[in-house]
């Protein structure tokens, strides 16, 4: 399956848009409230929208991805109590305030109820002879109309024979993409064809937001808790060596540290101190563990997506999960021994999460 990931599309350049926006409210808001409530207004400042088919629905995408910037859960979908844009945002306007879960959520306004699994029939079908597609399908879902083959999806049972075997390249298989991209098949429908993320499958991987074409999948972020944090005092940050290769060849590392202390970071320490950490604990994990027979194996700790996984999924396994820090807390628990009156901030291609 392609990936969007790294091109700047209209869905990355909306949800910086948003970023930016809940970021100057932190920083320079004096009527919270009011302000919040005009912000949909200054992001769809036009008259008619681009993607949607009123700005109406532009606009109601735009203060559900306000909300889950500000930290804030999404709201019901209950047309007699709707619940208002500014819900809770008292309770969010702290800077000790840690996300509610789930992380990943999906915008339902804003989710095309693309389809799950579908095989249809292209403009380039050729209507030949031989049509081999309706030779090969095993429940004669297949006919000619018009010239052209059409497919009957009551009887096609998903098979992809049909694709497979066109010489005209005339069929294509249609899959949601979000759900094409969760590994672990924790994406499913609700009533009107809308993605749902199943919570108790999901790993927090953040796979299907990339995916989504329409941006309907966002996770909740701590920029506005973040900045209130920083107005209060030292905040450190912990840098992914890995957010090097998000900004193109002429950034480096300095200078990415370098941006962070001036917008506010009082220091910055690299992850990779605490990916040393956990590889020398892991790696006495084997020699006590596995080289005296007590485990077949270890599998390391250092992914949180991947401990969940394999909790959720592979129960037998647990046991042989490394119990090392991932890198991220490993690092955190250095700096707070040196800077105990300091907090901390994940920062990297991953799902932020501040740390006391």
């Amino acid at each position: 399956m392609s990936s969007m990931r790294g091109i700047d599309t209209p869905v990355r350049q909306r949800r910086r848009r948003v970023f930016k926006e809940v970021a100057n409210l932190a920083y320079n808001s004096t009527n919270l409230k009011d302000d919040m409530e005009a912000l949909p207004y200054k992001i769809v400042d036009y008259e008619e929208s681009e993607f949607w088919e009123s700005v109406y629905r532009d606009r109601a995408i735009i203060r559900e991805r306000i909300r889950l910037a500000m930290g804030m859960s999404l709201r019901p979908e209950n047309r007699e109590h709707p619940g208002h844009l500014t819900q809770g945002l008292e309770e969010s306007n702290i800077d000790e305030k840690y996300y509610e879960p789930p992380l990943m959520q999906v915008i339902p306004s804003a989710c095309n109820a693309c389809p799950e699994n579908r095989y249809e029939v292209t403009s380039s079908c050729m209507g030949c002879l031989a049509h081999p597609c309706q030779s090969v399908c095993p429940k004669g879902a297949i006919s000619m109309k018009n010239g052209k083959s059409v497919i009957d999806q009551e009887k096609c049972i998903k098979c992809g024979k049909c694709r497979e075997i066109c010489p005209y390249d005339a069929i294509c298989h249609k899959e949601r993409p979000c759900k094409a991209a969760c590994g672990i098949g924790a994406i499913t429908s609700d009533h009107l064809g809308r993605a749902v993320i199943d919570n108790e499958k999901c790993v927090s991987c953040g796979q299907c937001m990339v995916s989504c074409p329409f941006g309907a999948i966002a996770d909740k972020s701590q920029i506005f808790q973040l900045i209130q944090a920083m107005k209060q005092g030292p905040v450190i940050a912990e840098l992914a060596p890995a957010v090097i290769g998000q900004f193109g060849d002429d950034v480096r590392l300095w200078k990415i540290k370098a941006a962070l202390k001036e917008i506010g970071f009082a220091e910055v320490f690299e992850v990779a101190l605490g990916a040393d950490i956990g590889a020398i604990t892991e790696a006495r994990h084997y020699v006590n563990e596995v080289k005296t027979g007590k485990l077949p194996f270890l599998l390391t700790s250092c992914c949180p997506a991947w401990s969940m996984l394999a909790k959720k999924t592979l129960p037998d396994m647990v046991e042989t999960v490394s119990s090392a820090l991932t890198p991220m807390v490993a690092t955190a628990r250095t700096i707070k021994q040196r800077h105990p009156e300091a907090k901390i901030v994940f920062v990297g291609p991953c799902a932020a999460k501040k740390l006391e």
